[in-house]
């Protein structure tokens, strides 16, 4: 079995169709088609099921992956090995909600690739979960830990949220005491049927109605309250980036979640993403301290 044709293998695997692993190989199409038809006639077995949708994997194609996986990992594990250690190279792709990519993952990032200037860091930063298995990331960081998957996950850094709006909104309507005078604001959160993971569902779980003002997306939220619009649940180490934001009944709403750094199970044997996920999870937990002190002397 050539290790050519097990990479087009997991090129057409993760993006469903010869065009789009022809545009990730940077070969055509019709390659790709040969290449697949060639391992299949070396397994003896058909790989894919061709599909309006796209390519889709066969029961045979399925119990293929994560041993094509595997040696993916061990070949790319053996170039670590042989490379210089000093400093990290390459690319990396992270995918992130847009929150965490927006307001923590920049100066994080910008520090380990100032120390690491040979590191290209690409930062995808989408309001949902993503696909590991089909290689849209290296890592991804998630608001849950996910149950299910061949993956392993690692605490990156714990965080807080609190009511917020801005000075001229609190100046401009009645006073707020408590959760009960929530009722008489106009609140702004996210749309209820596009939350992707229960943990954002944050309203919800202060007893609050689904909002009138909404966005699926953090820094929309955020651009909203700055402008007035209304209260809403903010991320602490978001309010460095809105110093017309202050905290509301801090006291009586305050929500605590976590973010978790998602690998593929087999790059574990990749001592770059290892060293990576090393200085991405101290950078993030430094930065998250710094950013939380700073919000709560923003008041």
């Amino acid at each position: 079995m050539d290790w050519d044709d097990l990479r087009v293998f997991l090129a057409v695997a993760r993006c469903e169709s010869l065009s789009g692993a022809g545009k990730r190989l940077k070969i055509d199409p019709a390659t790709v088609g040969r290449r697949i038809a060639r391992l299949e006639d070396a397994v003896g077995a058909r790989l894919f099921q061709k599909s309006p949708q796209g390519y889709a994997l066969t029961g045979e194609g399925a119990r293929l992956m994560p041993h094509a996986e595997r040696v993916e990992a061990a070949l790319e594990g053996a170039a670590e090995a042989l490379s210089e250690p000093e400093g990290l190279t390459g690319q990396i792709r992270i995918g992130a909600p847009d929150g965490c990519a927006n307001y923590l993952l920049p100066q994080v990032l910008a520090r380990i690739c100032d120390a690491n200037p040979g590191l290209e860091v690409q930062l995808v930063a989408l309001p949902r979960v993503f696909n590991l298995s089909k290689r849209e990331a290296d890592m991804a960081i998630g608001v849950s830990r996910p149950e299910a998957g061949r993956l392993t996950v690692q605490k990156l850094a714990d965080y807080q949220l609190h009511l917020a709006a801005s000075r001229g909104y609190l100046a401009a309507h009645p006073p707020i005491t408590g959760r009960e005078s929530l009722r008489s604001h106009r609140l702004v959160g996210y749309i209820p049927d596009m939350i992707f993971d229960k943990e954002l569902d944050y309203l919800a779980e202060i007893g609050q109605p689904s909002p009138p003002l909404a966005s699926n997306s953090v820094s929309v939220q955020l651009n909203f309250l700055r402008q007035g619009a209304g209260l809403g649940i903010v991320h602490d180490f978001a309010l460095p980036a809105a110093p017309e934001l202050v905290r509301v009944i801090p006291d009586q709403v305050e929500l605590k979640r976590t973010f978790w750094l998602i690998r593929h199970a087999d790059d574990g044997r990749v001592e770059r993403l290892n060293r990576f996920a090393e200085l991405l999870t101290r950078e993030s937990r430094a930065e998250m301290a710094r950013l939380e002190a700073y919000s709560v002397q923003l008041g």
